[in-house]
């Protein structure tokens, strides 16, 4: 893995984020409310299975 591709890696995830927050704010608000109400444990854990999912995803991609 070089430079190039951790900078796209982190381009992309600029340029998804952003475009959420620009086609569907309230979408984004709505999302936040859900995770405030959610417990702390819950967050963590679907934090957890957001890096896992990653994980596999480029380990498919790359290898």
């Amino acid at each position: 893995m070089t430079l190039t591709d951790i900078g796209t890696g982190i381009a992309l995830v600029l340029i998804i984020e952003g475009l959420v927050y620009a086609l569907a704010p309230s979408l984004v608000e709505r999302l936040l409310e859900a995770l405030r109400e959610m417990p702390l444990e819950t967050r963590r854990n679907l934090g957890l299975l957001t890096v896992v999912t990653g994980v596999l995803l480029l380990w498919v991609f790359r290898g």
